[in-house]
């Protein structure tokens, strides 16, 4: 199947990104959000995408235009996948909040529609009766800041067809991305099963008082080299989605260190409008977060 027109349902940090790579390689994208005041954000958030395509793609202005201008947005479900051949889901981690969104997208999308979640850390398998269409509905799940870090983990679960799995992984490609096909369900795909331990093992250090966020990243970077350490990339990811995934982890698992961290996402940072980077400030105040400083990895 050729996908012409793709519709990506949330625009929060990722899903607006989402969008514009999808753009900026020649589809027709349509944003769907659930008020005008979230399409605004996401207009917002497009616009600041162009000069890191200009700078790190080295995109010409009329390239990131033109991008601009296949993208059109919409509060209305049924308007915004009238046509679409593919819908990427990118609303937060949150189980029942997905569930009730696959049961009415399955409702106005049509028939031939293919979905894919780009869930983090849940499972295709946990959605596609949901869906309606399991045959049609997998994971497919990228990176933040795309443009650069242009991974695409394409998962299916036991019912999808072969072709739609495989048609996705040619559609990864056709925008940009490094397809990495996925033969079986893994929670947290590849990148996040190597990379949430890491961030969970950091914020346990955190909560539990052991260093603080500038000590613990220090010692990430200095050890291995990294140019970030586990509080910067959580600022790249963005802090309500780490709250999120630690309050899903506290309910499911009753660990209370994992209750902590999620209370203390919350009350140092989500509710004070520290959500990372994309607000300019999280763990770290941006544009010049203290990682970045000279003197940062000295002693």
């Amino acid at each position: 199947m050729d996908y012409t027109n793709i519709t990506v349902a949330g625009s929060g940090v990722l899903g607006s990104q989402i969008a514009y790579q999808i753009a900026f390689k020649g589809f027709n994208v349509s944003i769907y959000d659930i008020n005008d005041d979230a399409l605004d954000r996401a207009k917002e958030r497009i616009m600041e995408l162009k000069p890191h395509y200009q700078a790190d793609l080295k995109a010409t202005e009329d390239e990131v235009n033109k991008a601009y201008q296949r993208i059109s947005y919409h509060s209305n479900l049924s308007e915004a996948v009238a046509t679409a051949d593919l819908v990427i889901e990118a609303i937060p981690e949150v189980v029942q909040m997905k569930l009730d969104f696959y049961k009415e997208l399955g409702k106005v999308a049509p028939k031939e529609t293919v979905f894919a979640t780009n869930s983090s850390t849940l499972l295709p398998s946990q959605f596609a009766e949901a869906t309606g269409r399991p045959e049609k509905f997998l994971a497919l799940h990228f990176a933040n800041e795309i443009w650069k870090n242009n991974t695409a983990e394409i998962m299916k679960h036991p019912g999808t067809d072969t072709h739609v799995f495989n048609d996705v992984i040619e559609f990864a490609k056709a925008i940009g991305m490094v397809a990495l096909p996925l033969n079986k369900e893994q929670p947290g795909y590849i990148l996040n099963s190597l990379l949430v331990p890491l961030l969970d093992a950091a914020q346990q250090l955190l909560v539990k008082e052991v260093a603080d966020v500038q000590t613990i990243d220090k010692t990430w970077m200095v050890a291995t080299g990294a140019p970030m350490g586990p509080f910067a990339i959580l600022d790249v990811v963005g802090i309500n989605t780490a709250y999120n995934i630690g309050l899903a982890k506290a309910e499911s698992s009753g660990d209370p260190t994992f209750k902590k961290i999620a209370e203390t996402l919350k009350t140092e940072y989500v509710d004070k409008g520290k959500l990372g980077r994309a607000t300019g400030e999280g763990f770290y105040k941006y544009p010049n977060p203290d990682f970045t400083q000279p003197n940062f990895l000295k002693s």
